[in-house]
């Protein structure tokens, strides 16, 4: 898939666990794993946005397109 989940990058900047994240999402720390590792079909604005202002980033920070043919 071409898009890339870099949040496990975001996390290390941040010095924060996963779980943690997960934690304040509100998601199971299953479901964050799921999204972490680029397993899930899509994420909702709402959850793109709370990452968001929990790392303090920008939603290109967590996602990045690389095309498949590169």
């Amino acid at each position: 898939m071409p898009i890339v989940v870099n949040v496990d990058v975001m996390l290390a900047k941040r010095k924060m666990q996963s779980k943690d994240l997960a934690e304040k999402l509100g998601i199971t720390p299953a479901n964050f794993s799921i999204l972490k590792t680029g397993k899930a079909k899509g994420i909702r604005f709402d959850t793109l946005s709370a990452i968001c202002e929990i790392l303090n980033c920008q939603p290109g920070d967590v996602l990045e397109f690389v095309p498949d043919n590169i």
